[in-house]
């Protein structure tokens, strides 16, 4: 087979994966370990070295171990050369994996970055088994016509993916025979979520079921003419919508048309359409999928992503169960202004004492242990300026101030709120600013820096060269040897 075929079969696949990824879960990186026999060398393409830091565990799994190595039967016995049989994944904490065999390409395995907010693993899966699927029909092929569709299919396969995930559940509990046609319901969520009625976007459950699990469902009421009401008329099904807003009721569908309004228990299998106004969320059997706004699916459960606030607590000496507490305490500030898209500053002051910043004083700090000072705090932090919360669980005040020098790495783009944060947290080292956009990002400043910064990865820039062979990226030559430039978009 033609090398360049094969590298650039490999780098348009993988570009596309990484772009499709970060437009459903953010900036994402990928990888992919592979063996075009299986006696083969194993080579492993990582131009953003998403797999540094991984070389023990890799080590282990294929240099000694040779189980990767072991052949199926069906694979040999495959007519098809770019037929493929999924490959589980390594079960490595924060990467997801999922690969393939064939006999085109006998062994992939394709990571990627597990991101802290995600509803679910599973459309990712399906994801990165599809890339490997494609890679195996492109080599089996070598044509640059099936490499441009590659691309195109890779970077869009969001919703396939999705759709893929759910109808394996579905095969799994219907053992094969679900008569759920899950892509018209993703089009039908995606519509709904995008009507306005009387200005207001859509609230409230629609329920989906399989036709033969309808009579076990306690129907409130049922609607006449059932065939009127079909799913596609998204403008009809969002009215309807109004009688289960802010209840327990759910409206029900069999996938093709709108049977009624229920309540109480509902079949283990279903898929649920959760609207909340300008976004809401996609389950199957009460699971998340994922998430929908602006007329698209997310990866994201839409909570604040925290993880640098907590790393930062675990390195200060405040005892562990007060770290706990306070964490609580921001994540549920930070949440609710999230959800109520408004932006907010919070200073957390880790100082034995708080130290005085300019804004609203209170006569006597309040605790935010207490359900109801914590309610008022989240609706304080709507006030222009920042929440002052102590190390000791307390709002110490509000509507303050946040001044200091211009320091490098300010982002004019980002807004007054931002830049003094970084210029506040510089001048005072035991203070953690968080900044939540009114568009829902959040930032973690310590010491001047945004520590939520998402990284800019090195633009791909020498020549398309064979990407190292195992030994030699444990070896380090795979740091600086495959960083590829774009060739020409197919």
């Amino acid at each position: 087979m033609d090398d360049s075929y094969q590298l650039q079969s490999i780098f348009h696949i993988h570009e596309a994966l990484c772009e499709g990824l970060s437009h459903f879960s953010g900036q994402s990186r990928a990888a992919l370990v592979y063996a075009e026999s299986p006696h083969g060398e194993l080579r492993l393409y990582d131009p953003q070295n998403l797999l540094g830091g991984w070389e023990p565990l890799i080590e282990k799994i294929y240099r000694k171990s040779d189980a990767w190595r072991e052949c199926q039967p069906d694979i040999a016995r495959s007519r098809h050369p770019g037929k493929t049989f999924p490959e589980k994944g390594l079960d490595l904490a924060g990467l997801v994996s999922r690969g393939g065999r064939s006999r085109s390409v006998f062994y992939q395995m394709w990571f990627t970055e597990e991101h802290s907010t995600l509803c679910s693993t599973g459309p990712i899966e399906r994801w990165l088994e599809h890339a490997a699927c494609l890679l195996a029909h492109d080599w089996a092929n070598e044509e640059w016509f099936y490499t441009r569709n590659s691309y195109y299919v890779i970077r869009e396969y969001a919703r396939h993916a999705i759709r893929d995930y759910i109808q394996d559940r579905l095969d799994i509990k219907f053992d094969l025979d679900s008569r759920i046609d899950v892509y018209p319901i993703l089009d039908a969520v995606l519509s709904i979520s995008k009507t306005s009625e009387e200005g207001a976007w859509p609230r409230g459950t629609l329920v989906f079921i399989d036709p033969l699990l309808i009579d076990s469902v306690h129907f409130l009421v049922k609607l006449p003419n059932p065939e009127k009401l079909r799913l596609n008329n998204y403008k009809h099904v969002r009215k309807l919508l109004l009688a289960v807003e802010n209840s327990d009721r759910k409206l029900v569908s069999d996938g093709q048309k709108i049977i009624g309004v229920a309540c109480g228990d509902f079949p283990e299998c279903r898929l649920t359409a959760d609207f909340r106004g300008g976004h809401g969320f996609l389950r199957i059997s009460g699971d998340a999928v994922c998430s929908f706004s602006d007329g698209r699916f997310h990866s994201t459960n839409r909570k604040p992503k925290l993880v640098h606030l907590e790393e930062l607590f675990l390195e200060t000496p405040v005892l562990e169960s007060r770290r706990h507490a306070l964490f609580k305490i921001v994540s549920s500030i930070v949440e609710r202004a999230g959800e109520q898209r408004h932006g907010a500053t919070l200073v957390i002051d880790l100082n034995p004492t708080p130290i005085s910043i300019s804004g609203q004083q209170l006569e006597a700090p309040v605790d935010l242990c207490d359900a109801t000072m914590l309610d008022l705090a989240k609706s304080l932090s709507k006030v222009d300026g920042a929440l002052h919360i102590g190390a000791d669980l307390r709002l110490h005040g509000f509507a303050c101030l946040l001044d200091g020098q211009t320091i490098p790495g300010e982002n004019r783009a980002r807004g007054a709120r931002f830049n003094s944060a970084l210029r506040f947290s510089a001048a005072h080292e035991n203070l953690i600013v968080v900044v939540v956009s009114s568009d829902r990002p959040v930032s973690v400043i310590h010491k001047g820096i945004d520590l939520s910064a998402a990284p800019e990865w090195e633009p791909f820039s020498q020549p398309l060269l064979q990407p190292p062979t195992l030994e030699e990226w444990l070896a380090g030559a795979g740091e600086t040897d495959q960083s590829v430039p774009s060739p020409p978009h197919p």
